[in-house]
């Protein structure tokens, strides 16, 4: 069973009209720039440029969220996690995911109400399923764009690329660490650590 979320129900509401209005403002502002980036996937992936993945949400609920595909598929590599180095992302994807392009779609996310703009990021249902006890707070709330543990790991497919067993390492200290930093997060949030958190990064500080 779920732990009662502790952020109040005012904080609650103020953090999804800040959703909404803002989603809906950037979707006004950017809606050619996904298109773009949506056609440029399409080609260069010879795919549809819109990738579709399940993730755990809100309460434990799956949904869908979309991103722009940066990858091409292969047989050679079937794992979930994503390092630097990953033969599977293509060049343009690469420049895609440097600016962060490929998350614009998540806007639509946020506007539909399956997440925040902060939160802990959304996982697939072997992470989700993992947590146990006090950890399943983080289910409490929306999954974000970003937050702290995203903030901490922006150069997580680097790191990664770093190890020898990227897939382990990512199952027993980088996630193990992110359902910390998640847990601290919802214990103490705030709207001013929404925008900070915001803040930190589009300037990536």
């Amino acid at each position: 069973m779920l732990e009662v979320c502790p952020v109040a129900w005012h904080g609650r509401q103020l953090k999804r009209a800040f959703d909404m209005v803002v989603s809906f403002a950037g979707l006004c502002f950017l809606w050619w720039l996904i298109l773009l980036a949506w056609i440029a996937a399409s080609l260069d992936t010879g795919m549809n440029g819109l990738f579709v993945q399940r993730r755990i949400g809100r309460f434990g609920k799956a949904f869908n969220v979309y991103k722009i595909r940066t990858m091409r598929v292969s047989r050679e590599v079937t794992t979930t996690v994503t390092t630097g180095v990953d033969p599977r992302i293509t060049w343009i994807g690469g420049i895609l995911r440097t600016f962060k392009i490929d998350e614009l779609p998540q806007l639509f996310n946020v506007l539909k109400g399956d997440m925040s703009f902060v939160g802990p990021r959304p996982d697939v249902e072997e992470y989700s399923g993992a947590l146990e006890g006090e950890e399943r707070l983080v289910l409490s709330v929306r999954p974000g764009i970003t937050g702290p543990a995203t903030i901490k790991y922006r150069n997580e497919e680097d790191l990664l690329a770093a190890q020898a067993d990227p897939e382990a390492y990512n199952r027993e200290v980088i996630w193990p660490d992110k359902v910390q930093i998640n847990l601290r997060y919802v214990r103490n949030w705030s709207f001013g650590n929404d925008i900070r958190f915001l803040l930190q990064t589009i300037f990536r500080r």
